[in-house]
């Protein structure tokens, strides 16, 4: 009769270097399977756990939270897990490829760029204007406005929004890295087994807020 071992939560947590909640949270988001009970209600983790948590792990910085990749292997459907990789894999290189299509575009941008005129004496476009010229909607420059990304200077008369050359060069960058953002942003499951508290993912825009700032401040010097 072969007596088995069973590992306790926190086992599975000190070898996996994580919390006793990210142990209870990596099973219920299925990246490790279901455990035994035992009478009194207690987790029962296997060896089998502790490779599959270690296997889950090793499996982010590569691949994200997929879950769907581990969920497979547990039911013991390997071509489902395969093809799930596969899958990421794709999504990767089209990230990749989005990335690389941004940082061209802005090595464009800044080589076009000529030195900046007076801004006193260049062309003033309204917010509209400005709008249609890159594409996007009169609502997404008052957000980045509020955001702190965009500076229009205000006609002392109607009180207008005015984008000059600066703000206008400013704006194009912002898009651009919007269009990347948006791109590459993949939500994490919920909960997340890398946090004992769910948060609620924040969009693409939120998300690039601190980095629209950085690099476009580049483009105004």
């Amino acid at each position: 009769m072969t007596v088995r071992t069973y590992l306790r939560t926190i086992d599975l947590a000190q070898a996996g270097h994580i919390s006793v909640q990210q142990v209870r949270n990596y099973e219920a988001s299925g990246f490790i399977p279901p455990a035994e009970r035992s009478p009194g209600g207690y987790r029962l983790y296997t060896q089998q756990h502790l490779v599959a948590l270690k296997t889950a792990r090793s499996l982010v910085g590569g691949y994200g939270w997929q879950r769907a990749i581990m969920q497979a292997l547990h039911r013991g459907k390997l071509s489902v897990s395969l093809a799930a990789i596969d899958e990421r894999h794709a999504e990767l290189a089209s990230k990749r490829l989005q990335v690389e299509q941004t940082l061209a575009a802005l090595s464009t941008l800044a080589a076009q760029s000529a030195p900046l005129t007076n801004t006193r004496h260049s062309q003033r476009l309204r917010v509209g204007e400005a709008a249609k010229q890159v594409g996007v909607r009169v609502s997404a420059l008052h957000f980045w406005e509020q955001q702190g990304l965009l500076h229009p200077v205000r006609d002392k008369s109607s009180h207008y929004r005015l984008y000059d050359e600066q703000q206008m060069r400013r704006l194009r960058v912002v898009v651009l890295l919007r269009d990347a953002s948006t791109a590459s942003y993949t939500p994490p499951p919920s909960p997340s087994p890398a946090s004992s508290h769910h948060r609620s993912p924040k969009s693409p825009a939120s998300l690039g807020t601190v980095a629209y700032s950085s690099v476009a401040k580049n483009f105004e010097e």
